[in-house]
């Protein structure tokens, strides 16, 4: 009973504490402008079901993309086991799902112990690449400091979290051949799963029971403490993707990616200098901004964006700018806007619900003008990414931002502005010249 206090203590605080977290990320999405996305639900879905939960972009680059499998795989299938964990800990059982679902009780497991085998050769692999190869796109300056240490912290409670479930079954393995498991009179003396049942009298056979008592009980309390420290890590890091790439991808911009919008602002006043019959929607009296200086300038699909971002670097790895030494980084421009977004949020909830101004910006403070227009909108990192992000949205309302509304461009578009306004083409020629080619010898 003292147990299952314990137990049902830590599974509602540590449910709790989740659900917090979440509604502040919640609510730190719906800071953006609000946009209406409810066309093409069939499409919608494949795409969800295709990207998402079929990681079809991820297969670009196989090898990553298979070690990425093994823990997805592993995560998706062993929450099967912690259903039944989280039923044995509320009801002090031990194995309760065993005797009633048999030898599909057995399969089940020996599956999970497979998968969890295949998910620690990836997350062995995972952490070479990153600390021992140095994996290029896994060792870029936006990356120092809190992310790389956020991508090891995982790997490494990965790893802890399949050790514990080896130490579970491993032990009980044992310990059930020995009459002595807390699942007692369910079978032959053989749990008889995959893996345990070599590995548990391999590294255990030789322990007195009292002994594997210990190491059975560490295990099945490491395993659960570990899922609960991932659960309530998750609304800190970028593993957060884990939850919002479904959301992310369902809302995903069906248009062709050469597809730029144009600002209803702007077509409003333009409008009706050739369509006389055009009725201006506008006040034209009324204040109007342009672009995006701040996160609450975006869309609240541009900062499910930010917080969907994996930060695997396939779109700063992609990006021709970036290869060429530009400042330019499409994953960087992700972290910077959660970043900022972060910092509003912890604002809001230490102002009691109200944003102070911190004389801070998106637009300067995190992400430069530099970085901007070494953009050449080629739709590369749109592209690579595995969750369907869209970097160069949040590029192109920081560059409306500062044309429109700073009147900040580089010298060359200046020209070509003031080429458009008075000639009406990009080019420094007269409209009555534009014919004239047709007479050169």
């Amino acid at each position: 009973m003292i147990s299952a206090i314990i137990f049902s203590a830590l599974f509602i605080a540590g449910s709790a504490f989740f659900i917090v977290n979440a509604r502040k990320i919640r609510r730190n999405i719906l800071l953006g402008k609000s946009i209406s996305i409810r066309d093409n639900r069939s499409e919608r879905f494949k795409t969800m079901l295709l990207v998402a939960f079929g990681q079809k972009k991820m297969f670009s680059r196989p090898i990553p993309a298979l070690l990425h499998l093994f823990i997805y795989a592993a995560f998706v299938i062993t929450q099967i086991e912690l259903l039944e964990i989280v039923f044995d800990g509320v009801s002090g059982h031990h194995r309760a799902f065993r005797e009633s679902l048999g030898g599909f009780y057995t399969f089940m497991v020996s599956f999970i112990e497979i998968l969890s085998v295949l998910a620690f050769v990836a997350t062995i692999a995972f952490l070479t690449r990153r600390n021992i190869l140095k994996l290029a796109r896994l060792n870029k300056p936006e990356l120092n400091g809190f992310p790389r240490f956020d991508a090891n912290l995982i790997l490494a409670m990965e790893f802890l979290l399949v050790c514990f479930i080896f130490m579970m079954n491993g032990a009980d393995e044992v310990l059930y051949s020995r009459g002595e498991s807390h699942a007692m009179n369910l079978g032959d003396g053989s749990l008889g799963f995959s893996v345990s049942k070599h590995l548990g009298p391999m590294i255990y056979g030789c322990m007195p029971t009292p002994g594997l008592h210990i190491i059975e009980r560490i295990g099945w309390w490491g395993h659960i403490a570990m899922v609960f420290a991932f659960l309530n890590y998750l609304p800190f890091s970028k593993h957060l993707h884990i939850l919002l790439a479904f959301p992310n991808t369902y809302f995903s911009n069906l248009k062709a990616k050469g597809s730029f919008k144009n600002l209803f602002e702007v077509t409003d006043v333009v409008k009706p200098n050739f369509d006389p019959e055009y009725q201006p929607k506008l006040d034209p009296n009324a204040p109007v901004k342009f672009g995006a200086k701040d996160v609450t300038d975006l869309t609240w699909k541009q900062l499910l964006d930010a917080y969907s971002c994996t930060e695997c670097g396939r779109c700063t790895s992609s990006c021709p700018q970036n290869i060429t030494g530009k400042k330019l980084s499409p994953r960087k421009i992700m972290m910077d806007t959660r970043d900022r977004l972060e910092e509003v949020g912890k604002n809001i909830d230490k102002n009691k619900g109200t944003f102070v101004d911190d004389g801070k910006s998106l637009l300067g403070d995190y992400i430069t003008a530099e970085e901007i227009w070494a953009c050449n909108t080629c739709n590369a990192c749109v592209q690579e990414c595995p969750v369907n992000i869209d970097p160069l949205a949040i590029i192109m309302d920081l560059r409306q931002q500062l044309v429109l509304e700073q009147s900040s461009a580089p010298a060359e578009l200046n020209g070509m502005f003031s080429n458009l306004e008075n000639n009406g083409a990009p080019w420094q020629f007269s409209p009555a010249d534009r014919g004239n080619w047709i007479h050169e010898n």
